[in-house]
């Protein structure tokens, strides 16, 4: 009886994702034309681009489950890897990687707990990303956290500002 009852639950949320993806891609419109704005609020709702999600936007565009990935996967604003509630952007930029950001991105990854090539915590809580540059070389080393830029950072500052955000997370 149990087995059923969270096979149902998981029936259930499957279905709300889908009808999710059925409302944003109906506000967009189902045109090729639509597809990258329907990927980037999909992505928003969902914090990546489950591969299942991707199939049935193919299915109702009536687009090619290849057109879909080929555009997904193409631009560096998708993921195809679950993100955490919160993503963190280390700038290796010249003017950053001059500046130390390489030693930040070392203490995020210790202080998070990443090991190897992981780039989110367990908990779902943070992604750690590096990125080429965030336009930002006057404040170098600079830190994006949440869409927010963080200039002149130093492991001593990033504490304080990554303290703040895991205890947010932790209510």
């Amino acid at each position: 009886m149990a087995a059923q009852s969270a096979v149902a639950k998981a029936d259930g949320h499957v279905m709300r994702r889908f009808a999710r993806v059925n409302e944003i891609v109906q506000r967009h419109g189902a045109e090729r034309g639509n597809l990258i704005a329907i990927l980037q609020e999909i992505q928003a709702e969902f914090r990546y681009l489950p591969q299942e999600i991707l199939t049935y936007v193919a299915t109702v565009m009536d687009l090619s489950p290849a057109t879909v990935d080929g555009v997904a996967t193409f631009y560096a604003q998708f993921s195809m890897e679950p993100k955490g509630k919160h993503v963190i952007k280390v700038c290796d930029g010249t003017a950053c990687h001059v500046r130390g950001s390489a030693g930040l991105k070392d203490y995020l990854r210790e202080r998070l707990g990443l090991s190897g090539e992981e780039q989110t915590t367990p908990d779902m809580q943070v992604t750690l990303e590096t990125v080429a540059c965030v336009g930002a070389c006057a404040l170098a080393p600079a830190v994006v956290i949440d869409d927010v830029v963080h200039g002149q950072q130093t492991p001593e500052s990033l504490a304080i500002i990554l303290d703040a955000l895991l205890k947010e997370g932790a209510h």
